[in-house]
């Protein structure tokens, strides 16, 4: 104990003692019985139950075992057995009060629970006989060590460790307030997410250079990372540093002439090596740390590469790391499953190291449902199967940020899940909004101050915390204890607790349908809150419709599109359906606002926040009649779709109206109440409306584009009622001169029966006339699927690559298809890097017996370039001159003929 703690446990019993003298009390001593050199999360275990006894008017003494006293005696004690982190509390009738712990954090727990049940009825109780252990083997919580934006000359994950970029990284109080909290819910990991951390952190000999901190950041690095290492341990809470592969730092990548990341580069020997020594040097200077493992985004996951890069460069460099301290005993490495063959990697490396453990997103990047099913879940059987622990991830959040959530049904309801559909094990918590502006929420507080997440969004940490501990709770129970905690909070009775619950829960539920029913992505290239566009909602596929979010982690059930051409076919519906779903979120939504504002009279403290949280239930009320009176609209124009007739679309307009008027009031409820929707604020946020530059993060910007669409429509209906559609305006897109560096590559005029490939016969059909002055190259089929495409090419203007690829729905985890996988933010960060993501036109082209083709475009300016794609075969479809507009839609085209689509209805 230091002189400043000592000082503070002095003056705090001189408090205590003076205020029982005054009282006319005796106090009680209690005499704390602890082994010496107790482990340091032992000691501090003893520190937080001595405080919680002087807190209540006893004095607190320490003394060895055997020591005969008449006081009442607390022994502390090392168990001879028992699950990992378990307890024992018992009293023996004769005044002795034993906790005993299988391990260190064991009794760490065991006196916690003494403290809290101290601080609970103000008193030491008489007798207990009390045991407990957690149900999940890891629980722990995450920081992004990242900002919503790129910093200069950098792209994506690449944040070096500096004050000016991350001030609250060396906040040694904001840090023991945050430990506290976990170890307060009982958490005992943390991990640290950052691209590429090593060269802010450990400096190689054979690489000096690659360091990308000055010295005085350098040894402030090393200094707070001591400090946080340290003081996690005595709350029982193992640190895990995450990276992502392969990158390296921006100095390494100048010395060597390449870039710090890039997802097609193959691996190379000095970068194995520098990465290698990197983690070795890491492991040997913070031996306690674990570490976590992304083998995909800034390589490609999929493949014999992963496999190669974990088994032949991490996981020997760990063991190098221990190898220099002579240790033998393992620092835990996760390995995240994201964009990788996880199964596939896991075998070939567990004979290697044996302290694995795997990790893959529970509901995506987003929270849609308890009990996600078919692929997505049977992959997470399959990897718990292997014999390591699975950690179950809820990862970004991209649907619930920034409004608040507390439903504890939900959540309890998704740990059971985790359980039972996933094979889970393990908790990996992301924070429930604003996770790229850590330590802040998005809020907008009048004085400019800025709210913490960890005290904004306590709830929804101690919700997932206390179903990782115990997952199978009883229901009524819950809402006890729930009701309890929110009603001390708000300083109301323990009815009106009930009702913040009940808000909670009711507003739980909306944004998890919504995105279920009506979204594009899982992932957070869309921001649920902002709301979608009506072309999103009746031609999904044409914005990269993430398939897994319909297939794996919703109910069964339908899409808009699906249940439209149920309804003119007259066919059955299945499973949860769109009709459905806009009934349940208007209901919840009344629900909600209507339990906020019963409980609001109770309200007797934190009566600001409670201001923000019933606002928000006004906000998750306008959002469900949104969505719900668009998806109406969207029902009734899709029906137009089959029967062309402009009733159909005069029934949709007010609809559509009232959606927009709804909107505007989730505007103006947002307005001086929020900073942003959306915390990352780069081009990687696609939907609604592209975000770059941190454009388009709020509802005002958003409405402008709503209201537009609006106009057209009714511009639109008022035309068809006139004369006949004519369709969309054809504009052709300008072909560029560009110089191929291989003078053997063939052109071809895009035209009917043309060979699109120098291997095999492959002849183009249907073309959409957008595309009529376009001249393709002939690329090598087979060479494509063995070795990828890299075309070479010279151009004295800007100019963008269009490339072809086909629209081949892939079973996910069912092995690698001939066909290039599209541009996908969901998987891969660096995929919008040329402006790629977009799908420009879809089914644009027909290639005889291949499925059609999509559109992508790929910028680059004046110069000479290399466009490097992964093994896959695609299409070079042309090059545009680069001011050339290449128009955005849906041409309709199979080989079986032309689908009729009805996008220029809104563009």
């Amino acid at each position: 104990m230091n002189s400043c703690r000592r000082f503070a446990f002095v003056f705090l019993l001189l408090i205590t003692v003076t205020h029982i003298a005054r009282a006319g009390l005796n106090p009680i001593r209690i005499v704390l019985v602890v082994e010496n050199n107790a482990a340091p999360r032992v000691a501090f275990g003893v520190e937080k139950l001595s405080e919680a006894l002087q807190q209540h008017g006893y004095i607190v003494v320490k003394a060895k075992a055997g020591q005969k006293t008449r006081d009442r005696i607390i022994q502390i004690t090392l168990a001879s057995s028992g699950k990992k982190e378990s307890f024992a509390i018992k009293t023996d009738g004769k005044g002795k009060l034993v906790i005993s712990g299988a391990d260190a954090s064991g009794i760490l727990y065991g006196c916690l629970e003494v403290a809290d049940r101290i601080r609970a009825q103000g008193t030491l109780p008489d007798t207990i006989n009390f045991s407990d252990a957690p149900e999940m083997v890891l629980r722990g919580a995450c920081i992004g060590v990242q900002k919503p934006y790129y910093l200069p000359g950098r792209t994506v994950y690449e944040y070096p460790y500096t004050p000016e970029t991350f001030p609250w990284l060396y906040d040694k109080e904001h840090w023991v307030r945050y430990l506290d909290t976990l170890v307060t819910n009982r958490m005992n990991s943390l991990y640290l997410w950052n691209g590429h951390p090593f060269a802010s952190l450990v400096r190689l000999k054979d690489y000096p250079y690659a360091v990308e901190v000055d010295d005085a950041t350098f040894r402030k690095n090393e200094e707070m990372y001591k400090f946080l290492t340290t003081e996690a341990d005595k709350r029982g809470i193992w640190v895990i540093q995450m990276f992502y592969n392969i990158i390296v730092s921006k100095p390494f990548a100048e010395k060597h002439n390449m870039k710090t990341q890039e997802r097609e580069r193959p691996i190379i020997p000095i970068i194995a090596d520098y990465t290698r020594k990197s983690i070795a040097a890491f492991v040997e200077k913070y031996p306690n740390v674990g570490l976590m493992v992304c083998l995909g985004e800034a390589m490609e996951g999929v493949g014999h590469d992963d496999i190669e890069w974990f088994t032949k460069t991490i996981i020997p460099g760990v063991k190098d790391g221990l190898d220099a301290l002579g240790k033998t005993e393992q620092p835990p490495i996760v390995l995240r499953a994201h964009d990788t063959d996880a199964p596939a990697v896991m075998r070939a490396s567990l004979p290697l190291y044996k302290n694995l453990y795997t990790e893959a997103k529970f509901n995506g990047e987003a929270l849609t449902t308890p009990e996600p099913r078919g692929q997505w879940a049977a992959l997470h059987r399959e990897l718990s199967g292997l014999g390591s622990v699975q950690i179950e991830n809820i990862h970004i959040l991209a649907n619930l940020e920034p409004f608040r959530y507390g439903s504890a049904d939900f959540i309890q309801r998704s740990v059971i899940g985790m359980h039972d559909s996933m094979g889970g094990n393990g908790l990996h918590l992301y924070p429930q909004a604003s996770y790229w502006d850590w330590p802040y929420s998005a809020d907008s507080v009048k004085g400019g101050k800025r709210l913490l997440q960890i005290e904004r969004d306590w709830i929804w940490y101690r919700a997932w915390s206390r179903y990782a501990w115990h997952a199978r709770r009883d229901r009524k129970e819950e809402i006890n204890y729930w009701s309890g905690l929110l009603a001390a909070r708000y300083g109301c009775a323990p009815g009106n607790g009930q009702q913040i619950l009940e808000a909670y829960e009711q507003s739980g539920e909306i944004a998890p349908k919504l995105l279920r029913r009506f979204g594009i992505t899982d992932g957070n290239r869309q921001t649920l809150t902002l709301g979608m566009l009506m072309t999103q909602l009746i031609n999904p596929f044409r914005y990269g419709l993430f398939t897994l979010l319909y297939d794996s982690e919703s109910p069964e059930g339908e899409m808009l599109i699906q249940y439209a051409e149920k309804e003119w076919k007259k066919e059955k519906h299945i499973g949860e359906t769109p009709v459905q779903i806009i009934a349940e979120v208007k209901e919840h939504a009344r629900k909600a606002v209507a339990a906020a504002e019963a409980a609001a009279a109770g309200i007797t403290q934190n009566k600001e926040e409670f201001e923000r949280l019933k606002n928000d239930m006004y906000c998750y009320q306008a959002l469900a009649f949104h969505f719900a009176y668009k998806a109406e609209a969207a029902l009734s124009i899709l029906r137009y779709k089959y029967s062309n007739d402009v009733t159909d679309l005069e029934k949709a307009l007010p609809l559509l109206e009232k959606s927009v008027d709804y909107y505007r009031e989730l505007a103006k409820l947002t307005s001086s109440s929020y900073l942003y929707a959306n915390s990352m604020q780069t081009g990687q946020r696609k939907i609604p409306i592209r975000g770059t530059d941190g454009k388009m993060k709020t509802w005002t910007e958003v409405l402008v584009p709503f209201e537009g669409e609006l106009t057209h429509f009714r511009h639109a209906v008022d035309s068809l009622k006139n004369k006949p559609a004519t369709g969309v305006k054809i504009v052709e897109v300008r072909a560029a001169t560009v110089k191929l560096a291989d003078a053997g590559l063939k052109r071809f005029k895009l035209a009917a029966g043309q060979s699109a490939f120098s291997d095999t016969v492959a002849l183009t059909g249907k073309f959409t006339p957008e595309l009529a002055r376009m001249e393709g190259v002939q690329l090598n089929w087979q060479k494509q699927i063995e070795q990828g495409t890299q075309l070479t090419f010279t151009t004295d203007k800007p100019v963008k690559v269009l490339v072809g690829y086909f629209k081949k729905r892939q079973a996910a985890f069912s092995g690698p298809s001939v066909y290039l996988k599209a541009p996908e933010l969901e998987t891969n960060a660096s995929a919008n890097d040329y402006g790629q993501a977009d799908i420009r036109i879809a089914n644009a082209l027909v290639v005889k017996g291949q499925p059609p083709v999509n559109i992508h475009t790929y910028s680059f300016p004046a110069g000479t370039h290399t466009l490097k794609l992964a093994k896959g075969v695609c299409m070079i479809v042309g090059f545009a001159e680069g001011s050339s507009e290449v128009p955005v839609f849906d041409a309709g085209l199979t080989e079986n003929g032309s689908s009729r689509e009805i996008d220029w209805l809104f563009e």
